[in-house]
């Protein structure tokens, strides 16, 4: 089944995220059973041509390429899509209006703003009509929630026809909050709270970013509902796999 089917039934998917730009990261990441993987143009330095390869290498090894843009730019969106991309997640999305405009970026005229090409997407010409009838239903976007005013304005984002689900930002979420990184805060866990009700009510497929390639954190977050999940990063599991490594060597012989 395609992830946008199974996001409409709310099945529970898993993913990760990329921003080291080598293909084969992505195609390790993809062939490892991962649902979807995102590229990561916000917090990389991936520039358009190395993300429309990693797009090409995961969707070629079986998951959904997802792109995290760099802000809600219906340029960029475009640009990925025409890439190949499944679908996008978009950034800082404070209110129903931008949720709207991202949305229409997607698709092409009269449903939306979209130019047309032909590049990947199209089959570079003879998948032309094919794409035509795929972009008017088929691409995801996903909404980050991940600003506290966010929040006031939640029916009105997850109300937008063509918002296929949320994924909460702990880091900017808390951040805007006046105490970044700081995730057991009362202040911090209430606002979550108030996501996750809100998207029940709405019906909304409920992501959300574990960064730290921990279990346990997994663990929780399918306990809690959550049922669109980021686990973790290609440079955290590098890093901590390395130093969790170097850690035990140090002990043994020391």
């Amino acid at each position: 089944m395609k992830l946008k089917d199974r996001l409409a039934h709310h099945d529970k998917t898993i993913g990760s995220w990329i921003t080291l730009g080598n293909s084969s990261i992505a195609e390790i990441f993809s062939t490892a059973g991962l649902d979807w993987v995102v590229v990561d143009l916000e917090h990389s330095v991936i520039d358009i041509s190395q993300a429309a390869d990693l797009i090409r290498t995961i969707d070629l090894s079986g998951a959904s390429p997802l792109v995290r843009l760099t802000s809600n730019d219906s340029d960029q969106i475009k640009r990925v899509m025409d890439a190949g991309a499944h679908g996008i997640i978009v950034p800082m999305v404070k209110s129903g209006t931008e949720a709207l405009q991202a949305v229409s970026a997607t698709r092409y005229e009269p449903l939306g703003t979209r130019g047309v090409g032909l590049a990947r997407a199209q089959g570079y010409g003879p998948g032309f009509q094919d794409y035509l009838e795929w972009q008017k239903t088929s691409p995801i976007v996903i909404v980050q929630i991940e600003h506290k005013d966010a929040i006031d304005n939640l029916d009105s984002i997850l109300g937008v026809s063509g918002v296929d689900g949320l994924i909460i930002g702990p880091y900017d979420l808390s951040a805007s909050m006046g105490i970044p990184g700081q995730f057991e805060d009362p202040e911090f866990i209430s606002a979550v709270d108030k996501i996750k009700s809100s998207a029940m009510e709405k019906d909304c497929v409920l992501g959300i970013h574990i960064v730290e390639p921990d279990h346990s954190l997994l663990r929780k977050a399918v306990d809690d509902g959550f049922n669109f999940i980021a686990f973790t990063v290609d440079i955290r599991i590098l890093e901590k796999s390395m130093r969790d490594a170097v850690g035990i060597y140090r002990d043994l012989i020391s």
